[in-house]
């Protein structure tokens, strides 16, 4: 079996700063591999047998420079890396995103697509379905086990109140939650084998892809006022420091 696990890169959230402007400055931020996604590839890696061949894709902008995260993503099982690279992906919406792991997806060839269930960043939910419909395959999210079963595979999924358990065909897109495992933390044999691992750097146009008229534009982001604390200590719990204690929190939640 060949599976593609995909996943992005982002800022490191502890180093995002926050402007006087209200706007977010990324540039101390450090990059890694989005948390959800973590659990994708840690899944691929526990489905996996000794015979399977695993892949991990991420499609990007300048992010993918760092050469620090391709260490880390290829130290926690994938057997090579492939990266598109293209300054039209660097703020892509879930559309575009969509498109280019799908081209490239094909250009590889695959069993299996795994996902996490969205991105540490926007969140959205939508590029693992996407791809599942832009390639026509049987796409499942919310998936929170997989077994294999011979040729197919039985996946469970959750829900509210029920769990489903659905067996598919492959070729099949699946996104993962972040309750389907735990992902591991690479030994430092797995780090320095890493190293060897073949990185595979393509263009947009080594798959065909190109950039859209965006249905949706992404404007900016910006920050709601922060209120400044007001810094009251009460140092003591008499009855009048707890009725003042009261009254502080009282006016405030109204």
């Amino acid at each position: 079996m060949k599976i593609i696990t995909c996943f992005k890169l982002m800022p490191e959230e502890q180093d995002i700063v926050v402007t006087p402007e209200h706007t977010l400055s990324f540039d101390n931020a450090d990059v890694k591999i989005s948390q959800f996604d973590l659990n994708a590839i840690e899944a691929a890696a526990q489905l996996a047998t000794d015979d399977d061949e695993i892949i991990a894709l991420t499609v990007g902008g300048s992010l993918l420079q760092n050469s620090k995260v391709r260490k880390d993503v290829l130290s926690r099982g994938p057997h090579a890396l492939y990266m598109v690279q293209d300054a039209q992906l660097e703020h892509a919406l879930p559309k575009d995103t969509a498109r280019a792991l799908t081209a490239t997806a094909q250009k590889i060839g695959f069993d299996l697509m795994v996902f996490g269930e969205g991105s540490g960043d926007l969140y959205a939910q939508q590029v693992g379905l996407l791809v599942g419909e832009l390639l026509e395959l049987p796409v499942i999210n919310a998936v929170s086990n997989i077994q294999r079963q011979g040729d197919h595979l039985v996946v469970e999924r959750t829900l509210e109140e029920d769990v489903e358990i659905i067996e598919l065909s492959l070729p099949a897109v699946l996104c993962v939650t972040s309750d389907i495992n735990v992902p591991r933390i690479p030994s430092m044999k797995a780090i320095l084998g890493a190293g060897k691992k073949p990185v595979n750097q393509w263009q947009a146009s080594d798959v065909g892809w190109n950039f859209s008229s965006p249905q949706a534009e992404l404007v900016g982001i910006t920050v709601p006022p922060q209120t400044q604390r007001k810094h009251i200590i009460l140092d003591n719990d008499s009855p009048d420091a707890i009725a003042e204690l009261a009254e502080y929190l009282k006016n405030a939640l109204n």
